[in-house]
């Protein structure tokens, strides 16, 4: 009887170590499509050197398009803000035309349903899911943009 039980856990054994051997080698087989981020991980030198070479970015100006030399631009970039709610999460920049959505992104279990991106005096995205419908709408107070509620 002792022996039937010692081989039954020595079986067991055998096969778990089996199967994790084989998960481990499936798993390297499909490789960072399943395990590691889209594109694959950059070095440190990899993301100087993108950065380096990533073109500049707009001057920001508060002076109307016919200004005097006696009001120069800011040269400022514009304030860029994350706004977060339960059904995903969007940024925003103010410009001179208003206020532009740059991105925004659904929570899982969400999908955008309607985005007014801009550039306008307000601008909105709407996050629907199971778990309800999420909208967030965002005016500049200044050179920053903010969430207001909405009409």
């Amino acid at each position: 009887m002792r022996r039937r039980w010692l081989l039954v856990a020595v079986g067991w054994l055998a096969t778990a170590a089996a199967a994790t051997v084989i998960g481990l080698g499936a798993i390297r087989l499909v490789g960072e499509s399943l395990t590691g981020t889209p594109g694959g991980m950059r070095g440190e030198d990899e993301i100087a050197r993108a950065l380096a070479s990533a073109p500049p970015a707009p001057a920001w100006s508060d002076a109307p398009a016919t200004s005097s030399p006696s009001a120069p631009p800011t040269g400022d970039p514009p304030a860029r803000r994350t706004f977060t709610t339960g059904g995903g999460r969007a940024v925003a920049e103010c410009v001179p035309e208003g206020v532009r959505l740059v991105s925004w992104a659904p929570a899982q279990g969400f999908r955008v349903g309607d985005v007014d991106r801009g550039p306008d005096d307000d601008v909105e995205v709407k996050f629907e899911g199971a778990a309800g419908e999420y909208e967030l709408k965002l005016r500049c107070l200044g050179r920053e943009p903010v969430a207001v509620e909405d009409d």
